[in-house]
């Protein structure tokens, strides 16, 4: 784990033009953002810049650009709401080729604590790195836009992409510096040493759709954590694996075998491994996913009918969990225990969301639908930390190596 990199606080930007990553991917709805989480925790890394007297640029993707530039993923509304929490004008480059003149222009002309923002980075076309799809050209292009670079994107962290990773060898190069923002310097702390030195008991919660995507966390985790929870539509092929039916429940009949080998492997390290013991159980899917019009039944988890899929963990299983958090003095959580998004399959997240807020343990929430839950049951200041990648932080807890982590400079 690379815990010791250098941060905005090991170097001074004062008139100096610093290029940020930052994490602006927030959701829009006709224009409006409608959840301004991502940009606010980009804000104090922005300010101790603007402070040390700095020319801030910053860049960032939106969306997922499939068919070209448009005007429904331009960081545009950012800009305009990044601006109303600075209370300073942040000059928008609307240029969808990202570096071209009107950046190069809009830099030029920075005085000290200006802020300039990039448009969208995928605009510019695929950011990956290959050279063929010009990625090494984009980063270099992006590093002759400023002296010193920061990554404060977290989300954007496990991809090798040309804003994210690429840069920092431009940067580098010509002698500047590339550091971490306070964001990301917090998710490498609270995560890092979750993982590499927790205070135990620690109690890993595992939840969401698929097994597929867990694999090497779960695996990871087991060798790490003291108890292993495992929920959501996941939990059925563990159930499967265990020998029970589990009727029209969510199942991946190649992760079978995998999951027999992950309990086998629990027994052997002498871990706890909790599956659910009951289960809340549906008729059909919801349609449209909130409906609160469904029938439930609720069922031990070895007596699922054939007819009936599960859709959210039990009482005895809520409590079975609860009690294994109250003990813990580290937390990791990531993915709900159901179909949270429905009101009536939401009691489960509800409650594991519910027994993190009253422990005194550090619990962390690996982004994603569990930071989302999280801050919908309203939740999230009882949280020591909500991690702003998911994707990022599942890879970080299977302790891979994150691009937009490795590339920054290490301390001394």
């Amino acid at each position: 784990m690379a815990l010791n990199k250098k941060s905005v606080d090991d170097f001074n930007a004062k008139g100096r033009r610093v290029l940020v990553r930052c994490d602006f991917n927030v959701p829009l709805k006709e224009g409006k953002i409608t959840d301004e989480t991502r940009i606010v925790a980009a804000l104090p890394t922005i300010k101790k810049l603007i402070a040390d007297g700095g020319k801030v640029i910053l860049c960032s993707h939106l969306g997922k650009v499939k068919n070209g530039p448009n005007e429904g993923e331009s960081l545009a509304a950012v800009a305009e709401r990044l601006s109303e929490k600075l209370g300073k004008k942040v000059n928008f480059v609307s240029d969808y080729n990202v570096t071209g003149e009107a950046a190069t222009k809009a830099v030029a002309e920075m005085a000290e604590g200006d802020v300039v923002l990039l448009q969208n980075t995928r605009f510019r076309g695929k950011e990956e790195t290959k050279p063929e799809e010009a990625g090494e050209k984009f980063a270099q292009e992006l590093a002759d836009l400023c002296d010193d670079y920061v990554c404060d994107a977290f989300g954007s962290a496990h991809r090798a992409h040309a804003s994210v990773s690429v840069v920092t060898k431009y940067v580098r190069e010509k002698g500047g510096t590339c550091a971490v923002g306070y964001l990301m310097q917090k998710e490498i702390d609270f995560l890092g040493n979750a993982v590499e030195n927790p205070v135990r008991p620690f109690v890993a919660i595992l939840g969401g759709a698929k097994v597929a995507d867990k694999l090497n966390v779960i695996n990871t985790l087991l060798e790490k954590c003291d108890t292993l929870i495992i929920g959501g539509g996941m939990a059925y092929t563990f159930l499967k694996a265990k020998g029970y039916e589990v009727g029209k429940s969510l199942l991946d009949e190649t992760k079978v075998d995998y999951c027999k080998e992950m309990m086998e492997k629990a027994d052997k390290l002498g871990k706890k491994l909790l599956l659910p013991v009951d289960a809340v159980c549906i008729d059909e899917f919801p349609s449209p996913i909130d409906n609160p019009s469904i029938n439930t039944t609720v069922v031990d988890a070895d007596k699922i009918p054939a007819d009936k899929e599960g859709a959210d963990i039990g009482p005895k299983t809520i409590e079975l969990y609860s009690e294994a958090v109250k003990s813990a003095k580290t937390v990791v959580w990531n993915g709900p225990m159901g179909v949270f998004e429905n009101p009536v399959l939401a009691t489960g997240t509800k409650e594991v969301a519910k027994a993190l807020s009253e422990t005194s343990a550090t619990t962390i929430i690996g982004g994603g639908d569990s930071a989302a839950a999280v801050n919908q049951l309203g939740y999230a200041d009882k949280m020591s930390h909500i991690s702003t990648g998911g994707g990022a932080s599942l890879e970080f807890l299977e302790g891979k190596k994150l691009p937009g982590v490795y590339a920054a400079d290490d301390r001394a």
